[in-house]
């Protein structure tokens, strides 16, 4: 990455790993999300999807939600990417056909690929993607 100015796309469980602390985000990748020369974005589907998993019981986060979302966009100096039309339109056009079934994963490729975003990821049919810059999140 050198002095270069990354675009960082986190996906949903990057972004619960880096502001929980959790053991498996690697090395290179929180040095990357400490590179103040990097941005870093978060998708609001990204939100949505975490509050569908604080809702069904399937993670729970340390704080209420809000507040959670709050500190962790200060804490890990997150911006927002742009919810888009061309990025939504991308998603189910992304080659080949049948790429990912999940809605969510879909639009952060799309949305990584519209605004040359490397989306941080451990997902591995996404990390396996060519269409998309990644990078593995456990390393």
């Amino acid at each position: 990455m050198g002095t270069e100015c990354v675009k960082l796309l986190l996906d949903t469980h990057v972004w619960i790993w880096a502001f929980e602390g959790a053991e498996v985000l690697g090395t290179k990748c929180a040095r990357a999300l400490r590179n103040s020369a990097n941005e870093r974005f978060v998708s609001p589907v990204s939100t949505l999807e975490i509050a569908r998993l604080v809702e069904g019981g399937r993670i729970n986060l340390a704080c209420p939600l809000k507040q959670w979302i709050e500190t962790s966009f200060a804490d890990l100096r997150l911006d927002t990417i742009p919810l888009d039309h061309v990025s939504a339109m991308d998603a189910y056009q992304l080659p080949p056909p049948g790429f990912h079934a999940d809605p969510v994963d879909r639009m952060l490729v799309a949305t990584a690929r519209i605004h040359r975003c490397c989306l941080v990821t451990a997902d591995e049919r996404i990390l396996k993607y060519p269409q998309v810059a990644t990078m593995d999140a456990r390393k």
